[in-house]
């Protein structure tokens, strides 16, 4: 026989969290980086307090939302990244990802790695610029396990990996950037170019013989 579960059991506070993160997602598909914990718990159909003990601070809602979108970014990578397919297209693929998805969610993206011009006041936009930097990192550092775990780099690999990671995680958020902002060419001409930037050592690098390929 199935009970019913209390609202305050860990299950219901987690669907709520959810349903809240859900309503700020609308928000900020509305209005990118000025989204507001007004708006957010307007949409929700709370009070500003409600959202707080949820998530503690704007900066708490920014982390959740952030960790949120990130996850479903790197699972994206992942998937390209393990297609079967030879190797360039596979990094073709990788990047593709990561471009089609800032494109489809520019609001998005503009809310997690650009700050509003009026952040500074309290009732406005989210602070994002001390928190762009770490999402970066992750991304980074999830990429360089990837690099490590299928690439022979030599005895150096495990660093050189890291290298790898940050640098090419870089590189596609100051293009990606650029690109979002100025649309000089098509997305496959940009995955193209990226394409051939990397494809130098690692289109000569061996496969690691007890990893996964790539």
């Amino acid at each position: 026989m199935e009970t019913t579960q209390r609202a305050g059991e860990p299950g219901a506070a987690e669907r709520r969290r959810r349903e809240l993160l859900e309503a700020a997602d609308r928000v900020v598909l509305r209005d990118g980086p000025k989204a507001s914990m007004n708006a957010i718990a307007a949409e929700a159909g709370i009070t500003k307090p409600i959202l707080y003990r949820h998530f503690g601070d704007k900066a708490g809602l920014y982390q959740a939302l952030a960790v949120r979108h990130t996850d479903a970014l790197l699972d994206s990578l992942r998937a390209a990244l393990d297609a079967p397919a030879e190797r360039r297209r596979r990094v073709e693929a990788t990047l593709d990802t990561y471009l089609a998805a800032i494109e489809a969610r520019p609001q998005v993206y503009r809310f997690l790695m650009h700050p509003a011009e009026d952040s500074h006041t309290a009732e406005h936009g989210f602070d994002v610029g001390q928190h762009s930097a770490p999402l970066l990192r992750r991304l980074g550092e999830e990429l360089a396990e990837v690099i490590a775990e299928r690439v022979d780099l030599g005895p150096d690999g495990e660093r050189l990996a890291r290298i790898w990671g940050h640098g090419i995680v870089g590189m596609m958020h100051a293009a990606g950037d650029w690109w979002l902002g100025e649309r000089p060419c098509g997305r496959a001409e940009l995955v193209a170019g990226l394409t051939d930037l990397l494809w130098g050592r690692l289109a000569t690098a061996g496969n690691r013989k007890d990893g996964p390929g790539f």
